[in-house]
């Protein structure tokens, strides 16, 4: 196992990760930093635990939001893909039927 130091408003935090993904881990880590900060420049100064806890609260907010929107999207996708099975199906239909009367007319 890996260990990586971070730094999260200002203080380093040693956290162990999967080997390899240490840049995973310093990605993460920079997303929550900023998280953290924006935090602590509107509010001001709170306790550590309380400044971790309010970027956490954010992230998860914004993580919720992003479900939604794909849930939605993923809901949207649905109905155009049946959409387009249904429209397909009728220009099949259609063209069957259309074949069949130029076979009528050839064969009369």
């Amino acid at each position: 196992m890996a260990q990586v130091t971070v730094e999260i408003n200002g203080k380093p935090y040693t956290v162990g990760c999967e080997n390899g993904q240490e840049g995973r881990v310093r990605e993460l880590a920079a997303l929550f930093d900023k998280q953290v900060r924006i935090v602590a420049d509107e509010v001001g100064a709170l306790g550590e635990t309380r400044l971790m806890l309010m970027g956490a609260l954010l992230l998860s907010d914004e993580l919720a939001d992003a479900r939604a929107r794909l849930a939605h999207a993923q809901n949207d996708l649905a109905r155009v893909q049946s959409d387009y099975a249904r429209s397909e199906a009728r220009a099949v239909t259609a063209l069957d039927a259309a074949a069949e009367r130029l076979e009528g007319l050839t064969a009369g």
